[in-house]
């Protein structure tokens, strides 16, 4: 009786261990993360540049399904970096993001929809004073040890948004109005 009660508890244990290993809380490696965007230029080019400055923490838990899977993403506006320094000044400045009024922006989720290979994540972008919600299409892209003894997992995502809805910056034509946005997560766990 004993040893089945001992066999039962070790059981217990080990499958408890087995999901706590995959239920973690992670932190953003802001080395190994960034934000890539892609607008048109008044219809005739498309101008690609990078946030390269983020950090934030998510959840990632498949064995609890949607309700545990969560992100929070604080992004530096002024690390926006789109290959040309002149351009990157005026981005930076009242005419566009207004990065010294708005040094940030943020997005907190709200809800997952779908499983641990991919979905959506909902949740409330804040950008230039303004919160609106959001959808983006995530999904996993590799989760594993990593040769410095942590734990990673990673994601992408993508989603499009107008700059008039955020009142980011002067009219520059319909076609410069959508923001597509590409985003790479990689997280190490706490």
């Amino acid at each position: 009786m004993k040893a089945r009660t001992l066999a039962a508890i070790l059981a217990a244990a080990i499958a408890f261990s087995a999901t706590a290993s995959r239920a973690a809380e992670y932190r953003i490696d802001p080395g190994h993360s960034f934000v890539q965007f892609r607008i048109s230029h008044l219809g005739f080019s498309w101008m690609i540049g990078v946030f390269d400055k983020i950090s934030g923490s998510f959840a990632f838990d498949p064995a609890a399904g949607p309700g545990g899977q969560k992100i929070s993403v604080e992004i530096d506006t002024a690390s926006i970096d789109s290959g040309h320094a002149e351009r990157d000044k005026h981005l930076r400045s009242p005419d566009f993001l207004n990065v010294r009024k708005f040094p940030r922006a943020t997005f907190v989720s709200t809800g997952y929809e779908g499983n641990a290979n991919g979905g959506t994540m909902n949740g409330n972008l804040t950008l230039m004073g303004v919160t609106k919600p959001i959808a983006i299409a995530v999904k996993k892209t590799g989760e594993g040890n990593d040769p410095w003894g942590g734990y990673r997992t990673g994601f992408e995502g993508s989603v499009t948004l107008s700059r008039k809805a955020f009142g980011a910056g002067r009219s520059l034509g319909p076609a410069s109005d959508t923001v597509h946005f590409f985003l790479s997560i990689e997280g190490i766990r706490k």
